[in-house]
């Protein structure tokens, strides 16, 4: 297609006297009478209810406003592919059409007040039809874009889009092509479609009663495209959910991304990620207003480390009459923190923990401190998922305990509470589903 912004002019002219159309009304035949001077290389846009009624698309509503409204939020349900965001009585929603819009382009407006319209059940069909019905009647080849107003992202009032085509491609790319300054435009790509939606509605208005205006001067060239083209796949849509229904997915999600995970991708890790996920942690509940949770990265100790407590491992196995091969075997397990990009070591302190004179209490304060490290490192895990990184936790530092205390030189008040494998996972990370929650009751 030439440069849109080529011709000398454009000229938007309306088509008046068209009747109220109802269903099974020819608007072929209407357009032909009310605008008999269309002709080749004209666009001839119409609002969609045009469509709706005359494809009989309209739904006999209740006049009681209540009644109205309760059919209203039935018929947005049953056009609904996919719910985007909710505040109060607005819904905005992916239709069955693809078209991300409020009510799923139900509408009470421009119809009889015991009636409702949806939107043509397909757009661009109804584009093809009459553009083919003009060219039997009158002669001409034109284009024809079916228009429906909705509001957009980051913009406040409304203007109409194509959600129906034929006979126009419906965008245009300037990619590969230089400004006069010579910088090359990269992915500049024009929605034609659009633009002569929210012209030709300068010309027909709202209130009017002008359903139909004609764009000249543009000179359409067909592709094969039509409005579907304009649809963003939901998998490349950066915004398909509203800001509330993302947080609210995100957070009955986060958990639910937490796996254990034993190979990961040749990535390094950024430790300010960890670090960040340390963060996190640390603000688990504690015992006493305290913080007793300690989290390490072992970088040049992490070979010393674990020989070490493999060499221990392998002394209880070897004690508990394990054979050789069985061994090996389980040995071969610890692999994982040996390959893992990162290895963070998690701690439970004696920070905060109060002292008793009998044993019992003592135990109690010892196992509550302990939940509580739990607690820290399960939020651990779940915050490095929250920052795209994989992790597998290792209990393997809790039987060793004095290993880990010497070879790191630690406090001896310093609990191991597992070890944790880092890193960038091979596939990227999915929530699983949650099991059916065995809550007891007493």
């Amino acid at each position: 297609m030439p440069d849109h912004a080529a011709p000398d002019g454009i000229v938007v002219r309306p088509v008046r006297g068209l009747p109220e159309f109802r269903p099974g009304d020819d608007l072929a035949a209407a357009l032909v009478t009310a605008a008999p001077w269309i002709e080749t290389g004209d666009v001839v846009v119409v609002t969609s209810k045009v469509f709706s009624k005359t494809e009989g698309r309209l739904v006999a509503a209740p006049t009681d406003p209540a009644e109205r409204d309760a059919l209203r939020r039935e018929l947005i349900d049953a056009e609904t592919e996919r719910v985007v965001a909710r505040r109060g009585p607005t819904s905005i929603v992916v239709g069955k059409l693809g078209i991300v819009q409020a009510a799923a382009g139900i509408d009470g407006s421009n119809v009889r007040r015991d009636e409702l319209a949806l939107l043509p059940a397909d757009p661009d069909a109804s584009a093809s039809r009459l553009r083919s019905e003009l060219r039997e009647r009158l002669g001409v080849d034109v284009a024809v874009v079916v228009t429906d107003t909705l509001g957009r992202s980051w913009r406040i009032g409304q203007t109409d889009i194509a959600i129906g085509s034929a006979g126009i491609a419906v965008l245009h790319g300037y990619d590969g092509q230089s400004d006069e300054q010579g910088n090359e435009l990269l992915v500049t790509q024009v929605a034609m479609a659009d633009e002569l939606a929210a012209a030709a509605d300068l010309a027909k208005g709202k209130l009017g009663g002008v359903p139909v205006a004609v764009v000249r001067g543009l000179v359409p060239v067909d592709d094969g495209t039509t409005a579907r083209d304009l649809v963003r796949p939901v998998q490349d849509d950066m915004f398909w959910l509203g800001t509330a229904e993302a947080i609210a997915r995100g957070r009955s999600e986060a958990v639910l991304l937490r796996r254990s995970t034993r190979e990961f991708a040749d990535t390094p890790v950024d430790l300010a990620a960890v670090r960040r996920a340390v963060g996190v942690a640390q603000t688990a509940p504690a015992p006493h207003h305290s913080t007793p949770f300690r989290f390490g990265v072992v970088r040049a100790r992490r070979a010393a480390l674990l020989d070490a407590m493999a060499a221990r491992w392998r002394e209880h196995l070897v004690a508990d009459g394990r054979p050789a091969e069985e061994v090996a075997r389980r040995m071969a397990r610890g692999d994982l923190l040996r390959r893992a990009p990162e290895l963070v070591l998690a701690f439970r302190t004696g920070d905060g923990m109060h002292t008793y004179p009998d044993e019992a209490r003592r135990l109690g304060e010892r196992t509550m401190f302990t939940v509580a490290g739990g607690a820290a490192v399960q939020s651990l895990l779940v915050a490095l998922a929250a920052e795209g990184l994989a992790s597998c936790w290792v209990g393997s530092t809790i039987f060793a305990a004095d290993v880990v205390r010497s070879v790191l030189d630690l406090p001896p008040d310093w609990q191991p509470l597992g070890a944790i494998a880092v890193g960038h996972p091979v596939e990227p990370l999915a929530p699983r589903a949650a099991r059916d929650g065995e809550l007891v009751e007493w």
